[in-house]
């Protein structure tokens, strides 16, 4: 980081940038049935980076009216003496006086201040964005972000994230916001989280609206989106939980209306407050280093999770087992993406490695690897009466043949898992997927034909519980049988919360799993776990 960089960060610190807190929160307008707030409200955000273009995001409500145009500034100074793009962009009630114009003209590789600036002078807070490289690329550093409950503990994650100079680009995979009701805060001891709005469940464009300012309050997300560009895909949360692209195990339509109105108005208020372009899926370009690619698993292509409960009921669950296994769950028709995002995926890694590039980076909303429930699980269970009694003797029942717990991730879709690793078999280069949603930490090898085709990170969540709150067990002891009895998880971490950082080069990629305390704000402490992958070897080292 340069001198005058370092200067401007020092000066203007980001927790003193007038960025709204908790007591002093900001309603969107077209909610709040009084006047509400005025002027820039949620600071500023970058993402969607290319080689030589940004896109900017603010929000901002006029004095009067319900119409306004903004001039979004990028320069290559933070006093803005040296202005590089300029743009024009209108806003107003109809999309929560939300704006993301994008500027183009840029140089590649670079680092940019940014601002707007309203109709009667006032002036946003300033970011700092960048461009990809273009050309040869010897490193790249890229965060790795997912599932950030607010109700679970502070996002010291987000903060830890902005306060590292090294790091390029920030990656969420997704569940940025939940879309639940209030409830007490699940941390066993520290201060009463800050509140969430609404207090009920989201289920109309107000409601997914009102819940993004509140978090686009926290002074820590904002601080990352103040650092860096932020690369984001929706998971389910931003939803409803455990959504595909008919429905959803959190919504009823008795009661809460059709699946389609629901998820039209998440979706919308995504992208209005989102700094994300309206594709739904797209790839991004670092030099000749790496190509990275933003997915869509969740509601477009996404078919219906297999229902492995259901085959319990009967007289003879393993031989229901043994048939769902044969047929529901092979099914070729099964679809994390759909058909046309599995072929542009396949045809777009093709196309990258045969331009010479080095890395493939593919994210993907959830866990791909496929994890089967170790036998010693019953040690980890609370009581005879405990509520994970069934669902972990199912899942020893189900690994017995050949089946995972979760069908929720790429594990309800074993066809469309191997379509995946197929394509990366016929690529010579390296793969990494990079998931998120499991609220742990994971790092496999991924065979094909058994040979080595890809690894997997697996990002644990900012504050989201993991499975180990449901045992008694120690962390540790559940990590440990998990590797033991899965082949292809070479490490897992079932304890802790932070993210990750992939550090790319042109021999290796490290990447550091890093762990924060989440029950107060100003968390120092951090443990870390390095594992590093050779150039085409696409295997861990350990």
């Amino acid at each position: 980081m340069d001198g005058p960089l370092n200067r401007f960060l020092r000066r203007r610190d980001v927790l003193a940038l007038g960025v709204a807190g908790y007591g002093t929160l900001l309603l969107p307008a077209s909610v709040h049935a009084a006047a509400p707030a005025t002027g820039f409200t949620h600071a500023v955000a970058s993402g969607e980076p290319s080689q030589h273009s940004v896109l900017l995001w603010t929000r901002y409500v006029p004095p009067r009216g319900d119409t306004v145009t903004l001039t979004a500034e990028i320069s290559e100074t933070s006093d803005f003496t040296r202005i590089r793009g300029r743009s024009a962009v209108e806003t107003g009630i109809w999309r929560d006086f939300t704006a993301k114009p994008v500027i183009g003209g840029l140089d590649p590789g670079r680092w940019y201040f940014y601002r707007f600036v309203a109709p009667n002078g006032d002036i946003s807070v300033t970011g700092r964005t960048r461009t990809l490289p273009a050309g040869r690329t010897d490193r790249f550093t890229i965060a790795v972000l997912s599932c950030a409950q607010m109700k679970d503990g502070y996002f010291t994650a987000y903060r830890d994230t902005a306060n590292d100079p090294s790091i390029d680009l920030a990656l969420h995979l997704g569940d940025y916001i939940y879309e639940y009701g209030e409830a007490p805060a699940m941390m066993a001891d520290g201060p009463r989280l800050p509140f969430q709005l609404p207090d009920h469940e989201l289920i109309a464009l107000a409601d997914y609206r009102l819940r993004y300012a509140s978090y686009r309050c926290d002074p820590d997300l904002q601080a990352l989106h103040l650092r860096m560009p932020m690369i984001a895909c929706w998971d389910d949360h931003e939803i409803s939980n455990d959504a595909w692209e008919g429905g959803a195990q959190n919504h009823t339509p008795a009661t809460e209306g059709a699946w389609d109105t629901r998820k039209n108005a998440a979706m919308q208020a995504y992208r209005e407050w989102m700094p994300v372009s309206e594709e739904p899926w797209s790839s991004y370009q670092i030099g000749d280093l790496a190509t990275l690619y933003r997915t869509e698993t969740r509601v477009i292509g996404r078919t219906r999770q297999p229902d492995f409960v259901a085959q319990l009921g009967g007289p003879d669950p393993r031989a229901a087992l043994v048939k769902f296994r044969d047929t529901v769950w092979r099914d070729p028709a099964g679809s994390m993406m759909g058909s046309e995002q599995e072929q542009w995926l396949a045809e777009a890694m093709k196309t990258s490695t045969a331009h010479g590039t080095l890395w493939q980076l593919v994210g993907f909303g959830a866990v791909m690897a496929q994890v089967n429930m170790p036998r010693s699980a019953v040690g980890w269970l609370k009581g005879p009466h405990d509520r994970a009694n069934g669902y972990v003797r199912n899942g020893i029942l189900a690994a017995g043949l050949g089946l995972p717990f979760n069908y929720d991730n790429w594990g309800g879709y074993p066809a469309a898992r191997d379509r995946f690793l197929a394509a990366c078999a016929t690529l010579e280069t390296s793969t990494i997927v990079l998931s998120g949603d499991s609220h742990n930490s994971w790092a496999f090898d991924h065979l094909h034909a058994r040979r080595p085709v890809a690894v997997e990170f697996g990002v644990t969540s900012v504050t989201s519980t993991g499975i180990e709150k449901a045992f008694s067990c120690d962390p540790k002891a559940i990590a440990r049988s998990m590797i033991e009895d899965n082949a292809s998880l070479r490490w897992c971490d079932m304890g802790q919360r932070g993210y990750m950082v992939l550090g790319l080069t042109r021999d290796a990629a490290h990447n550091d799993f890093r762990f924060l305390p989440i029950n107060r704000r100003t968390a120092v402490t951090r443990d870390v776990k390095r594992v590093t992958v050779k150039r085409k070897t696409n295997r861990i080292v350990a």
